[in-house]
């Protein structure tokens, strides 16, 4: 099909809202689920579906099984735009939440760049044994005086260097954490943390479970928005890092739900 021909189907056959919002939920994420977007969109599994089969005709998107993606050339973007958007609020809050981390600890550290910037501050530890499915927080640790990496398996998941599936959620069950350092996408209006790979959020329950406490890193904006799903209640954190002071309506639940609130640098 032409450039032309596609513009003037566009033209004619505008998004509706829902495939508007589809593909805004795909290119954030990498990745959804069809389930997932069904259940965010209170429609069908087939509606659904129709809609990814549109947007991937236009071009728009890539049809996988189960799910849809970003286009492949567009994926390796969407990474190194999060790389260097608010570096200097992650590595605030990566130095924060690394500063609550003692010598001698288990650490898990979860995928996303807020996570990375914390495995950049644990670099000066001692005698810390670190477990984690992300490909670079690994190799920000890789040949660190006293610090043991061991990395999940996994199947491999888009841009990010982030390993998923049953390989490794079965570790991670078999291990105790001293602490799990974990990432998100936004917020429920219950104040719950989100995110939106089903897969991924697997790996973060599994984390949290097996942990004596739980970090959750986010800056400021993810209070704002919300996701696909619900990591865990907040209950689950012992604190959240951010690099700002939310909202009194969000601070207000985290109290409620007993979560210390870490501000970077305050």
């Amino acid at each position: 099909m032409s450039t032309n021909e596609q513009s003037s189907i566009d033209a004619i056959e505008p998004l509706n809202e829902r495939q508007a919002a589809l593909l805004a939920i795909v290119q954030a994420q990498g990745f959804a689920t069809v389930e997932a977007l069904a259940e965010r969109f209170e429609v069908s599994t087939q509606t659904v579906r129709r809609d990814i089969i549109r947007l991937d005709e236009r071009g728009l998107l890539q049809r996988f099984h189960g799910g849809a993606g970003v286009l492949e050339g567009t994926v390796r973007l969407g990474y190194a735009q999060k790389q260097s958007l608010a570096v200097d609020a992650k590595d605030a809050i990566g130095a924060a939440a690394a500063a609550r981390i003692p010598n001698g600890a288990t650490v898990f550290l979860d995928v996303g760049t807020t996570v990375e910037a914390a495995a950049r501050a644990l670099a000066g530890h001692q005698a810390l044994r670190v477990f984690t499915n992300s490909l670079p927080s690994a190799m920000h640790l890789a040949g660190r005086a006293g610090i043991d990496v061991v990395v999940t398996g996994g199947s491999l998941r888009g841009a990010d260097g982030s390993l998923v599936g049953d390989a490794t959620t079965a570790l991670l069950r078999e291990l105790r954490f001293d602490v799990a350092l974990i990432g998100l996408s936004g917020w429920d209006e219950d104040g719950s943390p989100m995110d939106f790979d089903l897969e991924k959020i697997a790996v973060k329950r599994t984390a949290i479970a097996r942990a004596r406490q739980t970090l959750a890193l986010c800056d400021a904006g993810k209070f704002e928005r919300a996701a696909v799903a619900r990591i865990v209640s907040a209950d689950a954190l012992a604190a959240v890092v951010t690099d700002r002071v939310p909202s009194p309506l969000v601070s207000q639940k985290l109290r409620r739900d007993g979560v210390e609130l870490i501000v970077a640098g305050a």
